[in-house]
C-alpha cells in the first residue's frame, strides 16, 4: 500500500477521487494522462484495495474503497511538506 503513496500519478488520482466517484474518461481528462497510463495505475490501486470500481454500460467508475485512505494520504502529504520545509 505504501508504494501507492510513493507515486505522484497515483496520488493525483486519489486526490481526484477524494470527494466523488469518477469514470475513467473523466479521470483521463482531469489528469491529462493517457488511457493506458490511468488504467495501469487504477489496476494497481484496485489490486491493493485502495479503489473500487463498478461498470455502467461502457463506462467504468472508480471510487476510494475506504475513507480512511484519505486520512492516510493527508498525513503522508503533511509529513512530506514538513520535510521539504527543512
Amino acid at each position: 500500500m505504501c508504494k501507492v503513496f510513493s507515486n505522484s500519478t497515483r496520488l493525483e488520482i486519489l486526490n481526484l477521487l477524494r470527494d466523488k466517484e469518477m469514470s475513467v474518461t473523466r479521470l483521463i481528462k482531469k489528469a491529462g494522462l493517457s488511457q493506458a497510463n490511468i488504467s495501469q495505475h487504477l489496476s494497481i490501486m484496485k489490486s491493493k484495495g485502495i479503489v473500487e470500481s463498478n461498470r455502467e454500460g461502457k463506462n467504468v467508475y472508480y471510487r476510494i474503497a475506504n475513507r480512511k485512505i484519505c486520512k492516510a494520504f493527508d498525513i503522508i502529504r503533511d509529513v512530506l511538506a514538513e520535510r521539504l520545509k527543512r
